[in-house]
């Protein structure tokens, strides 16, 4: 899935996406890490992975979304 990035915190290494829909979805510490990225600023197109749907919606893995 794709979406854009929207907020990140550097100190806490989490932030928040933005899906195509314009839903916000916020991303931890973990899915940061997991993509191997060492920054991200708002505005970048990003690749997520996810897990359970609606309200449960949790994002597992943040990486740059590439051609």
């Amino acid at each position: 899935m794709q979406a854009t990035a929207y907020t990140y915190d550097p100190e806490t290494r989490s932030g928040s996406v933005l899906l195509d829909d314009g839903t916000p979805v916020e991303f931890g510490a973990d899915a940061f890490e997991a993509g191997g990225l060492l920054r991200l600023r708002p505005g970048q197109r990003v690749r997520i992975e996810t897990e359970g749907s609606g309200a449960a919606l949790r994002i597992t893995l943040v990486t740059l979304q590439t051609f």
